[in-house]
């Protein structure tokens, strides 16, 4: 364990290397970052095996920390999900760089030419919980968008997230640019964590991912501007005018398919008139293992209490509530949400309509699995995470989501009268 003085000197020095970075990677080429990305991702495959057993220590970590089943499946990484890091490493190469993208231009009768480009934030700052993943999303989305990262993975994760950063440092050295511009805070040491919050000379924006205690700590104490990235107190909410069929296959896959992310339902709210059908796909999560929370005029495995409406499960557990209408499911969840994602199952389009313009979350889906909520299946190659603020991102945050803009003014001797 580091003292105070050395973890602040560690994190200055990290932070005036990734200044210097973004300095230079604000004007890199689109080919030299393609070509570190390509690059990474055939230094992930080709050492999948170095990773895999840096993820072993990781998992016996998890276990002596007695992480929880769905946790645990956060953190482990087989073949298959190697690959899936290597084709979002290869997405995201292949994605258009936003840098320098016109995202307006207009003529005055001054006779000025305005242009609104897309330019890098600068240094971002990732910090994040158990999904070693997140180190490769993360580097190759800021890298795509012209910034510079420090990255600050979960202690869990600590092996894991070495050994694909190493890979990520590969592919920038083989591209030639600056090794400093993807860094990974090289300790468990919670007082980076606090550094890197204050950081405000070197850092831009932190970005953080995981729990709700985490995103609670970073937005207390930060002193950087902050994509806030709550808890996924996720919804979904069958209609009267609810399809059965794919009631059930949409309520089975949005809970179960993995729990463990911020996309998977944790609240099942059910229309008075549709309470045959919610029982019905209640019995199948209960035979698929699910823990029913459920409320009054529901049977499920326990019965609801006031603490599981707007609870985060992150496992195999749901609430469930017969609400009158759909304005009673719009309340419902304008009370409970965190303003991650909601769904409605319905063939009423009024209705849709009517849970689309009511209810303010960032991603709101009709007849489809709120397992969706990710930025690789909304074509953005990868994210960083779901912002769940207002402000600058909202959503999946991809590449394009990690620019600003300037403005570009052009005259020919103009003067103002």
């Amino acid at each position: 364990m580091k003292d105070q003085a050395d973890i602040h000197a560690l994190m200055q020095d990290i932070g005036k290397r990734a200044k210097t970075a973004a300095g230079k990677l604000a004007f890199a080429s689109s080919s030299a970052k393609q070509e570190a990305l390509e690059a990474a991702a055939d230094a992930v495959w080709a050492r999948r095996g170095e990773i895999m057993a840096a993820n072993a220590k990781d998992l016996d970590f998890g276990r002596e920390k007695g992480l929880s089943a769905a946790m645990m499946d956060r953190l482990m990484l087989d073949e298959g999900r190697i690959g899936g890091i290597v084709e979002g490493l290869r997405a995201v190469a292949a994605f258009p760089d936003p840098v320098g993208q016109v995202m307006a231009e207009w003529d005055r009768p001054s006779g000025l030419h305005i242009k609104r480009v897309r330019t890098p934030l600068g240094v971002i700052g990732v910090i994040y919980e158990s999904r070693p993943n997140v180190t490769a999303d993360a580097g190759a989305l800021t890298l795509k968008a012209g910034n510079a990262v420090i990255l600050r993975g979960g202690s869990e994760s600590f092996h894991s997230s070495q050994a694909i950063h190493g890979c990520l440092v590969e592919g920038l050295r083989a591209a030639g640019l600056p090794e400093d511009a993807i860094q990974l805070v090289p300790t468990r040491d919670r007082a980076a964590v606090t550094e890197l919050l204050h950081m405000v000379e070197y850092v831009d924006v932190i970005v953080p991912r995981g729990g709700k205690g985490l995103v609670g700590l970073v937005q207390r104490e930060a002193r950087v501007p902050v994509f806030a990235h709550l808890e996924g107190i996720v919804h979904v909410y069958i209609d009267k005018a609810a399809d059965p069929e794919k009631t059930r296959r949409v309520v089975i896959n949005a809970k179960t398919r993995r729990t463990g992310i911020c996309g998977a339902a944790e609240c099942l709210l059910v229309h008075r008139d549709a309470v045959a059908l919610g029982q019905s796909v209640l019995d199948d999560l209960m035979a698929a293992g699910v823990t029913v929370h459920a409320g009054p005029g529901l049977k499920g495995t326990v019965a609801a209490t006031d603490e599981d409406w707007g609870r985060e499960y992150l496992d195999m557990d749901i609430a469930a509530k017969v609400v009158d209408d759909i304005d009673g499911a719009i309340a419902h969840i304008n009370r409970y949400s965190s303003h991650h994602t909601e769904a409605i199952l319905t063939e009423d389009d009024e209705a849709a309509q009517r849970f689309f313009e009511r209810i303010d979350s960032a991603i709101l889906m009709r007849n489809a699995s709120t397992q969706f909520a990710d930025g690789g299946e909304f074509g953005m190659g990868a994210e960083i995470g779901i912002a769940t603020g207002k402000l600058h991102a909202r959503g999946p945050v991809g590449a394009e989501q990690l620019t600003s803009f300037k403005y570009i003014v052009e005259g020919d001797g103009t003067v103002r009268p």
